[in-house]
Order: C-alpha cells, then sequence, then structure tokens
C-alpha cells in the first residue's frame, strides 16, 4: 500500500525547546511510521521578517542546530526526508506560478499575517511576508503532500494550499492532491515565566541542549501560585507551570499525584516540588542530549544528511515540475534559431 505524504518542518531560528517537542516533534517521530513525512528547514520563511545580513549570517549554525534536534529527538533520515528549501530549485519556479493564482484581498485576509509582522516589530507588511502562504503552498504542493500536520491557529495558512491546489487543477489539469489538515491535539506549553507560551523571543524557554545544571536553574526560575508566599499556606495546583510540566514529563503519577495534594494543603514548599520537577526534566532530557552529544561529534553528519534529503526531495520536485509545465503548457522546447557565435576574447561563466 502506497504511504500518504506529510509535509511539515521548521524556521531555522535556533535551538528546538520543551515546547517544540510536546507540540510536533513527538508527533512527528510517530508520524513518520505510518507515513512517508517531508520535514522541510525553511530558510527562505526566515527572510520575510529576518532578511538583514547578520540574521543570514547565522542561519548556517542554525540550520545544524536544527538537523541536531530532529536527528536527537528520533527523527530519521533513513525513512524521512530532512532537506533545505532553498536547496530546492523549484521551489522558487512553483512560488511564482502560484503567486499569479491569488489576489492581494485573499492573502490579507490571512489572520497570523499581521500577528507575524507586529511579532518581527515591522511597521509595514513586506511583500514577501505577504506573500508567505503562498510561498508555504509551493513547499506543500512540490512533494504533492497529502497531509500537513498543524494545529487550528495554523489551519488558514493550508486553507491557502488548498485553494491554490483547487485553482490550479481547474485551469491546467489534476496535477496535486489537494492537501488536508491533520490536526492532533497539539499542545501549548507555557513558558517558564508563566505569562506566555514558551518561546526563543521572551527567553522562557528550556531547551533540548540545554545541560543538566541549565535545566535546573530555569525550573528555579519558575513562577508558580503568586499568592502562596509560604510553604504552609495552601497553593493553587490549576494552571500552575511548575504542576503543568510535572503532567507533562514527569512518568511518576504517584509522586506526582502526592506533591498535588500535600501543594493543595500547604504541606510542601516550591523547593521541593521544583527539585523533583528538574530531575524529572533532566531524566527526561538525558537521552536526548547524549544522542545530540553523539551527533554533533560526526562533523560531517548534518552535510550528508541534508546532501542526501536534498537530493531526495528534488527528484520529487522535477517530477512535479514536469507536470506542471505539461499541463500548463509550458513545455522546454529547442531553440530553432542558429547557435550564437561568441566573439573572440569573452568568456561566458
Amino acid at each position: 500500500m502506497i504511504k500518504k505524504r506529510i509535509l511539515t518542518g521548521d524556521r531555522p531560528t535556533g535551538r528546538l525547546h520543551l515546547g517544540h517537542y510536546v507540540g510536533s516533534l513527538a508527533n512527528r517521530v510517530r508520524l513518520q511510521e505510518e507515513y512517508e513525512c517531508f520535514f522541510i528547514i525553511a530558510d527562505l520563511h526566515t527572510l520575510t521578517t529576518r532578511p538583514e545580513k547578520r540574521h543570514i549570517a547565522q542561519m548556517q549554525e542554525h540550520v545544524r542546530d536544527l538537523v541536531l534536534d530532529y536527528l536527537a529527538v528520533g527523527i530519521d533520515p533513513e525513512r524521512s526526508v530532512i532537506f533545505l528549501q532553498s536547496a530546492i530549485p523549484e521551489t522558487y519556479q512553483l512560488n511564482l506560478i502560484l503567486e499569479m493564482l491569488v489576489s492581494v484581498p485573499r492573502l490579507e485576509r490571512v489572520p497570523t499575517l499581521k500577528e507575524m509582522a507586529r511579532d518581527a516589530n515591522l511597521r509595514t507588511m513586506p511583500f514577501g511576508l505577504l506573500g508567505y502562504p503562498v510561498l508555504q503552498a509551493a513547499d506543500i504542493l512540490l512533494p504533492r503532500a497529502h497531509l500537513v500536520p498543524v494545529g487550528k491557529d495554523n489551519q488558514a495558512h493550508v486553507e491557502v494550499a488548498r485553494e491554490l491546489a483547487r485553482r490550479f487543477n481547474r485551469l491546467y489539469g489534476e496535477v496535486f492532491p489537494i492537501p488536508e489538515c491533520l490536526l492532533g491535539d497539539v499542545p501549548i506549553l507555557v513558558g517558564t515565566d508563566g505569562a506566555a507560551k514558551m518561546s526563543k523571543s521572551r527567553d522562557n524557554a528550556i531547551y533540548l541542549s540545554d545541560d543538566a545544571e541549565t535545566v535546573r536553574r530555569q525550573v528555579f526560575q519558575m513562577v508558580t501560585d503568586p499568592q502562596r508566599v509560604r510553604a504552609d499556606i495552601p497553593g493553587r495546583v490549576e494552571g500552575n507551570p511548575v504542576f503543568i510540566y510535572h503532567d507533562t514529563f514527569n512518568p511518576d503519577r504517584e509522586e506526582v499525584e502526592d506533591l498535588k495534594e500535600r501543594y493543595r494543603r500547604g504541606r510542601v514548599g516550591d523547593v521541593e516540588v521544583k527539585e523533583k520537577l528538574a530531575r524529572a526534566l533532566n531524566t527526561f532530557l538525558d537521552p536526548i542530549r547524549q544522542r545530540r552529544a553523539d551527533y554533533a561529534a560526526r562533523p560531517r553528519l548534518v552535510a550528508e544528511v541534508l546532501a542526501a534529503g536534498n537530493e531526495r526531495m528534488r527528484i520529487e520536485a522535477r517530477e512535479t515540475m514536469v507536470q506542471v509545465r505539461e499541463a500548463m503548457g509550458l513545455m522546454s522546447l529547442p531553440l530553432q534559431s542558429e547557435p550564437t557565435t561568441v566573439p573572440a576574447g569573452l568568456v561566458y561563466c
């Protein structure tokens, strides 16, 4: 039986954290058992909000971090395709064609674009950011993906891809499957500050590659119940970031329930609760950190993974563009004119 294809990925903006693991990485590891997975490192998307040269200069290290994090959590490059967006020339070709099939007012209705511009401190909407959903559609349609794992807040982007696939197929012929959202129970992990979701920009994250002491320090800086100023005062467990993390990462359910009961009764202090959380988190992260260190010790590994993934993706992308050009009538035909004579002394590189 032919497996359905999945396309998902990340922008290379830094190391991945526990929020990424809970929200998507754990699910991706499971998905590669059942589906043919394409994981894109979307470096071109990064340019929509970070086009400055200093950010581009950091991207190579960010790409390396991303691949190492993927491998460390269990994404297998033998079963899944890990590739770099900008390394696929057909991405630019399909993006241009799809731009002809969508209107500016339609893109202006995508709700997340204004949020992205605001978060990037952009006063006006760049053309590239307005076209973000079109480039994302090219990413999805190039491997002819059937499914795109997303949370409900990102469904609007996939809907643009669905509309573009339908419009292309209607105008030129059936080339693209209509991609579906693969909705899961994608949780949002609150940051260590308790004020918002875990985020690199808010400095409230615990990274998958943080060492044990850094994790412990971050845990002891976490907010708890603001009304509880002493250990003998009954505290609130619901919505308490420390207990959210216990529920998510501490497999010792008996210990967690005991801590909750004593916390509600004012029989345990924050120090003990956080100490046991730090221990649970480090137990969870230890094998991930060890695998990451082993992979990082192989200096050519990341380049080899990307080279193999890029080539596998290029095969699919070339096939897609052959079908696109045939459907549109944009076949590349040999020129019938006489070959150009290059004047002496001129060299074309």
